[in-house]
C-alpha cells in the first residue's frame, strides 16, 4: 500500500478545494463540488468562492440565494452551510438524527423530559401558516406547552433539528446585513425532502462518501465523520469500498480515495490563496496537518481568515477600513512577503469592489 507524505496530502487537499488552481466552474456547479460551503458568517462564502474561481461575480451566488438553487441550512456538524437545493433534498434526513444529538449534546438537561416528536409537530404547526421566524419567534409560539427548558434550548432543537429549515435571503446576500429568518426547506423549494431509506440500506450515506473523496480525498474514515458529524458511515464505507483505492500516511492510518481523482506531484507549486473564516478545506478532516500546523490549530476554530503560503496556514488576515492586513504567523522569505501582499491587494479590490486596493503585511515574528 502506497504511502503519501504530508506535502502529497496537501497538494491533493487543493487540488479537490479548486485552491491549486481556480477553476472555470459555474457557482453552482463548485457549491456542490465542495459539498457546500461553511456559512455561519455570512459573507465568507463569498471569499471562499472567489479564492477558488476564475471570474467569480458575488451576485452569482447572491442570485442563487434568491432564485432558491442554493440555500443556508444547518446541516454537517449542526454548523450552518451554504448547499444546492438538490443536495439538501437528498441529504437532510440522513442527517436527523446527528443534528437532534448534537443539540441534546448541548441542551441535554435543560429538554429532559420533553417529547422531541411532539415538539416538531407543535413547531410545524406554527410553521404551517408560511410566515418566516426568527428561532425566539419560534421558540415563544410553543413556550407555553413547555415552559421549563426556556426559548434558546427549544428554538435551537427546532431550528437546527427538528424541522428542516432554510434561511431566508437577505440573509447571506452580498454586502446585506439581516437577522436570521427561517422557513421549512420543503415551503421554500417547493417539494418534499428525499425520505430516509427503509430497507436497511444506507445509498444517501454511499453517495456523501464518494462525494466527500471527490472534494477532500485521499482522507480516513475518521476524517469523514469529522466532516460530516455523522457516526453511522461505516457501513456506507464498506459498501463502496470495492470502488475505492487505499493508501496509507507516515503514520500508518488507512486513506481511502476515488481511484481517478487528482492526487498531484507533491512539487507542484501552490499559490498564495486567502480563505475565509471556518473553511472546510481545513475543518473538514480529524487529521488537518496537512494544511495547519499543530501550534495553529485554534485558528481553524476560532474564527480567524487564513492566507496559505506553500499550500499551508502561515498568515491570519481582516479588512479594516478597506485595507487587507496580513499577520503571519511565521517568518515569510522576501518572495513570499510579494506574493502575500499582490494576493492580498486582490482581495482587497475584490471585497471594496474595486475602490481598495491597499494591504499592509505585518513584521513576521
Amino acid at each position: 500500500m502506497s504511502v503519501l507524505g504530508a506535502r502529497a496530502l496537501n497538494r491533493a487537499t487543493l487540488a479537490r478545494q479548486l485552491l491549486l488552481d481556480r477553476a472555470g466552474l459555474p457557482v453552482l456547479d463548485a457549491v456542490a463540488h465542495v459539498c457546500g460551503l461553511q456559512a455561519q458568517e455570512p459573507q465568507e462564502p463569498f471569499v471562499g468562492l472567489w479564492s477558488r474561481l476564475r471570474a467569480f461575480d458575488p451576485a452569482a451566488l447572491s442570485d442563487l440565494l434568491t432564485g432558491r438553487r442554493v440555500v443556508r441550512t444547518h446541516l454537517m456538524r449542526r454548523t450552518v452551510h451554504l448547499l444546492t437545493a438538490e443536495d439538501v433534498v437528498a441529504w437532510r434526513a440522513r442527517h436527523d438524527g446527528m443534528l437532534r444529538q448534537r443539540v441534546l449534546g448541548t441542551y441535554r438537561r435543560e429538554l429532559a423530559g420533553v417529547d422531541l416528536d411532539e415538539l416538531a409537530a407543535a413547531g410545524l404547526a406554527v410553521m404551517a401558516d408560511g410566515e418566516p421566524r426568527s428561532m425566539g419567534e419560534l421558540a415563544r409560539a410553543v413556550a407555553g406547552r413547555w415552559p421549563a427548558p426556556g426559548p434558546r434550548p427549544l428554538g435551537e432543537m427546532l431550528a437546527a433539528a427538528l424541522i428542516p429549515m432554510v434561511q431566508l435571503p437577505p440573509r447571506g446576500l452580498w454586502r446585506k446585513k439581516a437577522g436570521v429568518r427561517y422557513v421549512p426547506i420543503a415551503a421554500w423549494l417547493g417539494r418534499e425532502l428525499d425520505p430516509p431509506a427503509q430497507d436497511g440500506a444506507d445509498p444517501v450515506g454511499q453517495e456523501l462518501v464518494r462525494r466527500y473523496l471527490a472534494a477532500f480525498g485521499p482522507a480516513s474514515t475518521a476524517d469523514l465523520r469529522a466532516w460530516s458529524g455523522l457516526a453511522g458511515l461505516p457501513a456506507a464505507v464498506a459498501a463502496v469500498r470495492e470502488e475505492l483505492v487505499s493508501f496509507r500516511d507516515e503514520r500508518g492510518r488507512e486513506l481511502l480515495d476515488l481511484p481517478d481523482a487528482p492526487r498531484p506531484d507533491p512539487d507542484t507549486p501552490a499559490p498564495v490563496r486567502f480563505l475565509p473564516a471556518f473553511d472546510n478545506a481545513i475543518l473538514g478532516y480529524q487529521d488537518r496537518g496537512r494544511i495547519i500546523d499543530d501550534a495553529h490549530r485554534n485558528l481553524s476554530v476560532s474564527g480567524a481568515r487564513v492566507a496559505l503560503v506553500d499550500g499551508r496556514v502561515a498568515a491570519t488576515w481582516q479588512v479594516e477600513d478597506d485595507t487587507v492586513t496580513v499577520t503571519p504567523l511565521g517568518r515569510l522569505s522576501r518572495a513570499e512577503r510579494d506574493a502575500v501582499a499582490e494576493e492580498g491587494r486582490s482581495v482587497a479590490s475584490f471585497l471594496s469592489d474595486g475602490a481598495s486596493d491597499r494591504v499592509r503585511v505585518a513584521a513576521s515574528p
